[in-house]
Parts: C-alpha cells; sequence; structure tokens
C-alpha cells in the first residue's frame, strides 16, 4: 500500500502533467502548421471535391453509422458542399494565422468531421488523425502567441509567449504515442510482420507504388528482415522512448527517416506529414522559444520592410515577460520551484 507521501507525490506529478502552466511558443507552432496542413488538405481534396462528396459522386448518400452526423447531411445540394469547402479552407487560413482563432479551430474541427462522414471510403488514418489534432486545438489558447489575434491585443508583446496550461497540447502528444502503440499491437497480431516479410509485400503493390522498386531489393530476404524488424523497432520507440526528453531527439530523427522513406516509395497522402505535425507537439517550450526568439531576430535584419516590422514588433530587451498570474508582493511567501515539464 502506498504512502500518503507517495501518493501526494503521484498526484503532484500528475498536476504538472496536465495544468502547470508552460510557454505557449509550442502550441504556436503547431497550430501554425496545423493550419497550413489544412490548407494543403483542401487542395488535393480540391480536384476530386465533387466526385467524393456530392450526390451525384461517388457515393450517393453517406453510409450511415450510429452516432455519427456530418452537416453535409443537413444541407445535401452541390451548392452547400461548395459553401463548406470554401468555408473550410478560409477558416484553415484563419488558424494558420491566428485570427479569431477559437472560432477558426471550432469550424476546421467540425468541418473536417463533415466530410470524413460523408465518405469514409476515399479517406485514410492521416484524415483521422488530421481531424483529431483539430478537436484538440479547438479546447486550446492556440491563438495566445504568434497570431493577428496575440498582434491585435498587444502588438509590442507579440514575441513573449504566455504561460498557460498544456493540457490540450498533452492530448497531441498522448494521441501520437497511441498511435504508435496500436500501430505495433496491430501488426504483430498477424503472420507477415512476424515473419520479416511485410515490407516486401508493401514494395511490390504497384497500384501504390510510386515507382517500381527493383526485384532485387523487393525480394531480398535480409532487406525484408531488416527492413521490417527496424520498422517494428522504430514505431514502438515512438510510442515509448519519445517520453524520454535524452532520447526523444534520437527518436523523431529515426520517425522523420522512416516516413520520408515511406513517402518517397508508396502514395501515402498527407500521412507522414500530418505525423509530422504531431511531432511539433513534443518540442520543450524553452526550446522552441529559444528558435523562435531566433527567427525574431533574423526579421529584424530582413530586406523586406513587412518582416522588418514582424521582427520589430517584439519586447525590449528589458522587458519582464508576460506571467500566467499576478506578480507576488515582497511580502509573500517564495513560490515553490517548478518543475520542468515533459
Amino acid at each position: 500500500m502506498r504512502s500518503p507521501a507517495a501518493l501526494r507525490e503521484v498526484s503532484s506529478a500528475w498536476d504538472r502533467f496536465w495544468f502547470q502552466p508552460t510557454p505557449t511558443s509550442t502550441l504556436a507552432v503547431v497550430r501554425i502548421a496545423y493550419g497550413a496542413l489544412v490548407l494543403a488538405w483542401c487542395g488535393f481534396m480540391s480536384f476530386d471535391l465533387m466526385a467524393f462528396f456530392s450526390s451525384s459522386g461517388m457515393l450517393e448518400e453517406r453510409v450511415a453509422r450510429p452516432f455519427t452526423w456530418t452537416v453535409l447531411e443537413w444541407f445535401p445540394s452541390d451548392a452547400a458542399l461548395v459553401t463548406c469547402f470554401v468555408l473550410l479552407a478560409v477558416a484553415a487560413a484563419c488558424v494558420l494565422v491566428g485570427w479569431h482563432t477559437r472560432l477558426a479551430t471550432v469550424v476546421v474541427a467540425v468541418l473536417l468531421l463533415s466530410f470524413e462522414r460523408r465518405n469514409l471510403v476515399v479517406l485514410n488514418s492521416a484524415d483521422s488523425l488530421l481531424r483529431l489534432i483539430g478537436i484538440f486545438l479547438m479546447f486550446a489558447p492556440a491563438g495566445a502567441a504568434l497570431s493577428v489575434d496575440r498582434w491585435r491585443r498587444a502588438r509590442d508583446r507579440f514575441w513573449e509567449f504566455p504561460e498557460r496550461a498544456p493540457w490540450a497540447l498533452r492530448l497531441v502528444q498522448l494521441q501520437i504515442s497511441a498511435l504508435y502503440l496500436f500501430t505495433v499491437w496491430l501488426k504483430v497480431q498477424g503472420e507477415t510482420w512476424n515473419e520479416g516479410t511485410a515490407v516486401s509485400y508493401s514494395l511490390r503493390i504497384t497500384e501504390v507504388a510510386r515507382f517500381e522498386v527493383p526485384i532485387s531489393i523487393s525480394t531480398s530476404a535480409l532487406v525484408s528482415n531488416l527492413l521490417t524488424y527496424g520498422t517494428l523497432a522504430v514505431e514502438l520507440s515512438l510510442a515509448l522512448l519519445i517520453w524520454n526528453r535524452r532520447a526523444r531527439p534520437w527518436v523523431i530523427a529515426a520517425g522523420v527517416a522512416l516516413h520520408l522513406s515511406i513517402q518517397a516509395t508508396i502514395l501515402v497522402g498527407l500521412f507522414s506529414v500530418t505525423v509530422f505535425v504531431g511531432y511539433l507537439a513534443f518540442t520543450p517550450p524553452e526550446t522552441m522559444s529559444r528558435w523562435l526568439l531566433a527567427l525574431r531576430d533574423r526579421l529584424r535584419h530582413s530586406a523586406w520592410p513587412p518582416l522588418q516590422r514582424l521582427g520589430a514588433a517584439g519586447p525590449p530587451a528589458d522587458h519582464q515577460p508576460e506571467l500566467p498570474w499576478p506578480e507576488p508582493s515582497p511580502s509573500a511567501a517564495p513560490a515553490p520551484a517548478a518543475h520542468s515539464a515533459p
């Protein structure tokens, strides 16, 4: 039976993980990358919008599933379809620049869910991950830093990163970790991954191949074993070791290499890029803040006047950063030492 002191320590660690205020620099970069990614999704879908989602396309009406809904079911006309798609693109642009960020993230999450539920056949796991990250951002203070909202509220402190509770960003991290954990679990239930031949089969599926892999490579038992078991090892590391701050850079680097190799050989849509957005959520806020302030200094010396003005919007060197709570009076008791977040 655990002692009261041990239980208090567990409770304290739980509170620190979810609710101890941290700089919003990482959250801001995730928001920017996510907005750009949704815009790219809209760009790719625009070529087949009517074929994929209209009543005159490949699916006359959506396949009904319990407890699911879609805005496109309430407004089934082609005009409503195009309107929703344009609204999604506009909302994604608003998320990118951080204008009316809360409302924009809600619109993006609702419309992405609506398009996904309208036709599940043409979508894949990348679309599900894109939707889930959008739902998490919907509840996050995503416009607190590096946003038009911030510019309008406190232009002279544009390059500050107010501290907020990171629980929404933690959900993104947990989603990425769970994605790999369940991927490995499902893979080892079959035969090809246990036998070390799964990658060999995938490289010979010509319908989704970007180019024809030489037969000497795709049928090599040694190459197939190395790539198959190596993939499982990298994915398991991304599920577990990504939470270790020392191992994290190496694990993420291995994940990037894995997904770039998949993207280079197999048509997987935006899955790899969507995962990379999730990787950004694991960047420690203090590290991201340093990178962003270095970017600010470069912008100040840019040859393009708009970028100079953007870089000059930051606080002067002697300006105190914004605190998430009022500064204590000199007579107040000292605050307990802060613990670093994962």
